[in-house]
């Protein structure tokens, strides 16, 4: 049962994954908490300072540490109160580790974790250098804030608690899941603007269906995110069979 405490100076904006959409059935039933703590609420001046000018120069406003390390106090007493062990604390830059799905299902299968969002030009690296155990990002782009990126993880990893997804095997299916990219999907009607179903996916051929499937992965894959597939080559994951397809792509 994931517990995740968000620094953040914007809760409102994590209401929504605890009410809507399937993700919700993990707080509604518990197997998932989320809790945020605003650094507003540890300052001690008149206007609630959390920032303040760069040393050095520059654009921009910087996050002070001394909020944020309060609010991280109390976020770990909390917890050690409801008997959890100190989370490791998680910081959301673009100079961080590419978040991946093999990293959630890591941390749905943990404790939670700590999340920092920081805004403005940065957080004080002070902060970070006494803090922070490890840095993801989302991408090579810049956010406004933190705030995204951890509702991104909160998301991925709620959608990976039991009885979220209506079938288990759901998660499973996933793309990036087993290394590769999601085969494509179709329903109903079989016939629609002229375009048809792959006759495959209409046979009740499992097997068949199977190995359509794991083709259109391999293609998509190889042709959008060949770095996937060199990634499964060098760790032993592609099959004598997996090979043929792909030399059938050249």
């Amino acid at each position: 049962m994931p517990r995740f405490d968000v620094l953040t100076l914007f809760g409102a904006y994590f209401e929504p994954l605890k009410t809507e959409g399937i993700c919700r059935r993990a707080y509604d039933s518990g197997a998932m908490r989320v809790q945020t703590w605003n650094p507003r609420d540890f300052t001690s001046d008149a206007h609630q300072t959390v920032d303040d000018r760069p040393y050095g120069g520059g654009p921009g406003m910087v996050m002070l540490s001394e909020p944020l390390e309060q609010a991280l106090r109390a976020a770990q007493a909390s917890r050690q109160t409801a008997g959890l062990d100190p989370a490791p604390v998680l910081l959301f830059s673009p100079a961080g580790t590419p978040l991946d799905q093999r990293h959630v299902a890591r941390w749905a299968q943990s404790p939670g974790a700590v999340l920092v969002c920081g805004r403005y030009e940065g957080i004080d690296q002070r902060f970070i250098d006494r803090h922070v155990d490890a840095e993801i990002s989302l991408g090579d782009y810049v956010l406004s804030g933190g705030e995204i990126a951890a509702m991104a993880l909160l998301d991925a990893v709620a959608r990976l608690q039991p009885g979220v997804l209506g079938c288990a095997d759901s998660a499973q299916q996933d793309s990036f899941s087993d290394g590769l990219l999601d085969c494509p999907h179709y329903t109903r009607p079989p016939s629609y603007a002229g375009l048809q179903v792959p006759e495959v996916l209409l046979s009740g051929d499992h097997a068949r269906i199977a190995r359509w499937r794991r083709d259109r992965m391999l293609e998509l894959t190889q042709r959008r995110r060949p770095d996937l597939i060199a990634a499964m080559r060098n760790q032993g994951r592609l099959s004598a069979r997996d090979e043929d397809v792909l030399a059938d792509l050249v």
